[in-house]
């Protein structure tokens, strides 16, 4: 019996570690692809941090003529900023196969995935890899380094090791909304707007404390879609902030946790869809 289960666990071992040999060279081969052309990659790359950088500037005009934002600095608001950035940031690189798989439904080629011995979610990881958002990540992590320079708050290496980890659930939990939008494309063949309110527009409300939107806002987002999890709970163990008084301590150093649960139901809906899917003949 016990040699039974060391066998299945060697067997669970070897098919992980060749899950991850492939899933690494579809990575080398989507770098390889995009860096064919490198003045391309470059311009779009140049082109993603411009983009993102004019949003910043149009936070600090804010600060610049009103000073605060509902007794919230600009420091403060820069940590919010950058962790959300830098994990849309790495998100949208990771999992952007998920994003344009409704292309893959309609022109019927997701029927070649089903027909592989690997996961579909392997596969769906390994469709595109976009290294040109190296730019947003990149703009995120300085403006998250300035706002942290700037709070006057000396951080611990725990309180820094738990930025790092909301960012890894801010990321986690993005990379579940792409799933969620990828799923829903199998009923709808197209890729549904109204996931995008919730990606695109969740990274344009997490940007900024989410205390100063009303309580339904925040409650959507907190419960629904628990952005509120990845910036605002667990800057309640670093930020002397009024606001963050009243979330317990313990609830700070767990909430990244919930990007990782959100991801995971995510996933369990994916293979929902995955078990009901039609072709569509093209």
């Amino acid at each position: 019996m016990q040699g039974q289960r060391a066998w299945a666990r060697l067997k669970y071992q070897r098919a992980a570690m060749g899950s991850i040999r492939l899933y690494l060279r579809f990575i080398g081969m989507s770098f390889r692809s995009q860096l064919q052309y490198p003045a391309s990659f470059l311009m779009m790359t140049m082109g993603n941090l411009t983009v993102t950088s004019i949003e910043f500037l149009a936070i600090w005009a804010l600060f610049t003529r009103f000073g605060s934002l509902q007794d919230w600095t600009l420091p403060q608001v820069a940590v919010f900023y950058g962790m959300v950035h830098t994990a849309f940031a790495m998100a949208e690189a990771g999992a952007r196969g998920f994003d344009i798989l409704h292309r893959w439904v309609r022109a019927g080629d997701f029927d070649r995935i089903l027909l592989r011995p690997r996961s579909t979610v392997l596969q769906v990881l390994g469709l595109e890899f976009q290294l040109m958002r190296v730019g947003r990540f990149a703009q995120g992590l300085v403006v998250l380094g300035w706002g942290i320079r700037n709070l006057g708050i000396a951080l611990t290496p725990m309180q820094l090791l738990l930025i790092i980890g909301s960012i890894c659930g801010g990321s986690l939990l993005f990379s579940g909304l792409f799933i969620l939008q990828a799923t829903l494309s199998f009923w709808s063949v197209e890729s549904l707007e109204v996931v995008n309110v919730a990606t695109y527009g969740g990274v344009e409300a997490a940007q900024v404390p989410m205390s100063i939107y009303n309580e339904w806002f925040r409650r959507f987002f907190t419960v629904v879609i628990p952005l509120a999890a990845i910036n605002l709970v667990p800057l309640s163990a670093i930020l002397e902030h009024p606001s963050l008084q009243g979330v317990p301590g313990w609830l700070a150093w767990l909430s990244p946790l919930a990007g990782l649960a959100f991801c995971l139901v995510c996933l369990k809906i994916w293979h929902f869809g995955v078990r009901h899917y039609r072709s569509t003949g093209s």
